[in-house]
């Protein structure tokens, strides 16, 4: 489960994404219910274009009495994406997005403590991480707040994941359901943002654990 990352730089959203930067563009890190950014297919495009969004990391589910949440909607597990009340309507919609990110935390606890790890993309790119948005409308204002998750799958077979988290003491190894953040390689990012929900679930694995450059970060800031 990721909890904390930092969004793309400006630089990276314009060359590597290819998205039109916003005037309220910050470089800051992002937590859950804080604002952050995503990619989608443009909604009033007449054609294909892709549009960088502001929004709630934790989406908002149509059925929400209020835009704050009292439960976590950051992470969606990828095995739940049409069952899930929260999901199923963005999933069957195909409001799915990229998440851009220039690094994410993950706590390790082999040591029998807390470790924070950073994760960055070995190449020096920026990560493009599959989730689901949503627009949500206030009953009593008609405001819209837009929204977003980030999907994950097990990675209890994985070599790097299956190190990180707390593990459970009562469940063997290949049943700790470890969890990893789910990174889409540039040649599926539109595939991603337009196919079918048929489609697009076979884009949905584990990445290798090659592609990151990850370390111990005793540095990260603490919330």
């Amino acid at each position: 489960m990721c909890n904390h990352y930092v969004p793309a730089s400006a630089t990276a959203l314009a060359r590597q994404f290819g998205v039109a930067m916003r005037h309220d563009y910050r470089h800051h890190d992002v937590f859950p219910r804080t604002p952050g950014l995503f990619i989608r297919r443009d909604r009033h495009a007449p054609r294909y274009e892709r549009e960088l969004v502001e929004g709630q990391w934790g989406l908002i589910p149509w059925f929400a009495k209020t835009a704050r949440l009292s439960y976590a909607t950051n992470n969606a597990r990828a095995e739940e994406l049409e069952a899930k009340a929260s999901y199923k309507l963005p999933w069957a919609r195909s409001q799915r997005c990229l998440i851009p990110a220039e690094v994410f935390w993950e706590p390790c606890w082999e040591t029998g403590k807390n470790v924070w790890w950073s994760f960055r993309r070995a190449d020096g790119a920026a990560f493009a991480l599959a989730g689901l948005w949503n627009a949500w409308v206030d009953r009593n204002t008609g405001a819209e707040h837009e929204s977003y998750t980030m999907l994950t799958v097990n990675a209890d077979t994985h070599p790097l994941f299956r190190r990180m988290h707390r593990p459970d003491p009562n469940a063997p190894p290949e049943a700790q359901d470890k969890r990893m953040v789910v990174v889409l390689e540039a040649e599926a990012w539109d595939e991603w943002l337009e196919a079918p929900p048929e489609h697009a679930r076979a884009l949905i694995r584990q990445a290798p654990a090659e592609i990151f450059d990850a370390a111990p970060d005793p540095g990260r800031k603490q919330r």
